[in-house]
């Protein structure tokens, strides 16, 4: 596509910023700048592409929602297993929130999830840190620790023990395995499981939860022309 030079009235291409000819500065024309001043004046953000996301009123959200929900979400929370389901449904307003602040023209279920990820992963670890620092205080300060031991060897000596010996393992390794969970590395070593599994189901529902907000209530794609 070619315009003419106002001054020598040649030929110049459409994206050259001065005339060939005589020197003479051209006004380039450009229908992108031309779209992003119109959503300036008129106030509107230009559409931001369904696949991607603005992380930083992302993250600002998840953090907001995903301590409180970590806390409820924790060991000891009287939440229990109610909280796998507030984590998911964490996730779903996070990505809600987004939505209705960034308005796209529509939110992909992959970025759903990995918004859910970021909630996730900031809920599993508050709620890892809740639990460890509610046993520390449990046990130092409130001085709860013969408690939390007689609550730990009937665990391991009658409903542990029981469930062995309706699996058929033999009377040597159930004492082993009682030995070592009787330990101090026992005892420190399961917990530290317990609550690494309940981390990652934590973010595995955040995930799913991220997805499922983004599948329901984004809106539809637009067609393709």
């Amino acid at each position: 596509m070619e315009t003419t030079c106002t001054r020598c009235h040649q030929a110049v291409e459409a994206d050259a910023c001065f005339c060939p000819f005589c020197g003479l500065p051209q006004l380039v024309y450009s229908t992108e700048d031309a779209e992003g001043q119109m959503a300036a004046e008129t106030g509107n953000a230009p559409v931001r592409d369904a696949g991607s996301v603005d992380w930083k009123p992302a993250i600002r959200t998840a953090l907001t929602l995903a301590i409180p929900a970590g806390i409820l979400c924790s060991m000891l929370s009287p939440v229990s297993i109610l909280g796998l389901l507030l984590m998911a449904g964490t996730s779903a307003w996070v990505v809600a929130i987004y939505l209705r602040k960034e308005k796209p023209a529509w939110l992909t279920i992959g970025a759903g999830a990995r918004i859910g990820l970021v909630t996730g992963l900031l809920g599993a670890w508050t709620a890892a840190g809740a639990t460890g620092l509610s046993l520390f205080s449990m046990r130092f300060f409130f001085h709860q620790g013969k408690d939390f031991d007689n609550l730990w060897e009937n665990l391991v000596n009658n409903q542990l023990t029981q469930q062995w010996n309706s699996m058929g393992i033999d009377a040597h390794t159930i004492a082993l395995t009682k030995a070592w969970m009787m330990s101090p590395a026992g005892r420190a070593g399961w917990v530290v499981g317990t609550v690494s599994l309940l981390s990652v189901v934590l973010l595995l529902f955040a995930v799913a939860g991220g997805a499922l907000g983004a599948r329901m209530l984004g809106r539809p794609r637009p067609p393709q022309l």
